[in-house]
């Protein structure tokens, strides 16, 4: 029988501690040497909170919270969707508020508009231009107003996917 584990020696043989390094390091000298910051307190405990919807920006370009993300959340009315607030991501990735708690939490279909064009370039992030992504529209829909929603969000400058989380 062979042992096929990954040890940490076979690892560096094979080159692949090397190439996370690499790509750490591309990572920085696209934004001109500047990340955003690294996550530095502990999420908060959501048991024994109301029902309410909360969403948490996620940088795996940098592998960082998406700090200072501008966020439009609209719900739907008729054909077309209605601007309730504008929120920015904290240091952590979430907002300071739910973006809906309590009685603001209503059954329907809601979209989050996330300007990721204007996330990366406020890291300096070299983009292509035009850029892949500008804005994204993430939309979901909440039928139980007795749940806490969370919608994590994970993004790069090209490339996004979000789910419920808990």
């Amino acid at each position: 029988m062979h042992d096929h584990s990954l040890t940490r020696r076979r690892a560096i043989q094979a080159g692949i501690v090397g190439g996370a390094a690499a790509v750490s390091s591309f990572a920085v000298a696209q934004t001109g040497g500047q990340q955003p910051g690294a996550l530095v307190t502990a999420p908060v405990s959501q048991s024994g909170l109301s029902p309410r919807l909360t969403m948490h920006a996620i940088d795996t370009f940098h592998g960082t919270p998406g700090a200072g993300m501008r966020c439009e959340l609209s719900v739907l009315e008729g054909d077309k969707y209605r601007q309730i607030k504008t929120v920015t991501t904290a240091e952590n990735g979430r907002t300071a508020e739910p973006l809906l708690v309590d009685d603001a939490l209503k059954a329907g279909r809601y979209e989050l508009l996330l300007h990721f064009e204007e996330y990366f370039q406020k890291w300096k992030v070299q983009l292509p231009t035009p850029n892949f992504l500008k804005t994204v529209p993430v939309r979901f829909a909440i039928h139980d107003v007795g749940q806490r929603y969370h919608l994590p969000v994970l993004f790069t400058p090209w490339g996004y996917s979000y789910y419920r989380g808990s």
